[in-house]
């Protein structure tokens, strides 16, 4: 006959992940209690990180501004105060002030333009991000399913992009698509694109050797049907953490890019673009180049934490 265990000790076998017990009710009725939801247990491994944790709120902080910048910013990010050109930081006796973060060279509030450029950095995350985990994924799945001469071809070129420095790439490209933001975001997925088919096919060729894939393919499956429905939906957690790793990567060649001109173009509200139009007032007005700079590092160590958050709790071996 099993151990019979009470309600609480039960649960607390299963928030240790000890093999279930039957449980006895109040009416000494035997059960054994469900077992937790794999968003539980995803939860549960993602918390032990508290770095991740904080990653994650500032990420979801940052979100909030972004899509509430309209109506949380104080001032219009573009709205000029000529009589308050490269005002200091200053606080009223009762805890108000006009302009918190100072203005810039031009009487623009430099919070609000800051919160405004959260949306823009988000953004070209997304898409960046979005646009070369897609093909990087494709390019990875077939590289790594057919193997041959296919993937020789494939991989040779992802060596060579991986060969040239990242934001010389990126500056390459840009110069022959031209300076925009547009442009600065398919240059960025070009940069990204190698990480992500080498991701995708080494795990695709550790994927398709299993007995799964074997009886899939018994069973009549096409290999399409394989590529798409068997094996790349088991490749998708190394290739989430690494568009979250990538979204830091995304968001620091777009200041990169922005701050050498060749990315959003003034006066749209792009940190690295701010940084460009108030570095030769950064000695008498250090505060114009000092809250840009802490909004890309805030922003880059948010997206880095929550990727290893995410990489010890999508990753079994890793998990304490």
């Amino acid at each position: 006959m099993p151990d019979v265990l009470p309600p609480f000790a039960a649960a607390a076998a299963v928030e240790r992940d000890e093999p279930r017990a039957v449980v006895a009710d109040s009416l000494g009725r035997e059960f054994q209690p469900a077992p937790p939801s794999r968003f539980r247990e995803f939860w549960r491994a993602f918390a032990q990180n508290r770095g991740a944790v904080i990653g994650l709120s500032l990420v979801a902080l940052l979100v909030v501004l972004a899509l509430g910048a309209d109506v949380i910013a104080p001032h219009p990010p573009n709205e000029q105060y000529r009589d308050f050109t490269l005002a200091p930081p200053a606080w009223n006796a009762d805890g108000s002030a006009r302009f918190p973060l100072g203005t810039d060279p031009v009487g623009r509030d430099i919070l609000s333009r800051l919160i405004h450029g959260t949306r823009l950095s988000l953004l070209i995350g997304i898409i960046s991000v979005a646009i070369s985990l897609s093909l990087g994924a494709i390019l990875g799945l077939v590289a790594g399913y057919f193997r041959g001469v296919v993937d020789t071809a494939i991989m040779r070129l992802m060596d060579v992009m991986l060969a040239l420095p990242s934001l010389l790439l990126a500056i390459a490209v840009v110069a022959i698509l031209g300076p925009g933001l547009i442009n600065a975001m398919y240059a960025i997925a070009i940069v990204l694109l190698p990480h992500y088919v080498r991701l995708a096919r080494a795990a695709v060729i550790a994927e398709a050797g299993r007995e799964y894939v074997t009886s899939s393919r018994i069973a009549g499956a096409g290999s399409l049907r394989l590529m798409f429905s068997t094996i790349l939906p088991n490749c998708a957690a190394p290739l989430i953490v690494q568009a979250t790793l990538g979204f830091s990567n995304a968001i620091l060649d777009a200041a990169a890019l922005g701050f050498l001109g060749l990315g959003a173009q003034p006066p749209t509200p792009e940190w690295g673009s701010m940084l460009a139009s108030a570095l030769e007032f950064i000695q008498r007005a250090p505060w114009v180049v000092t809250f840009p700079g802490l909004a890309i590092l805030i922003t880059v160590l948010a997206f880095n934490l929550t990727g290893d958050g995410l990489r010890d709790a999508l990753d079994p071996k890793l998990r304490r």
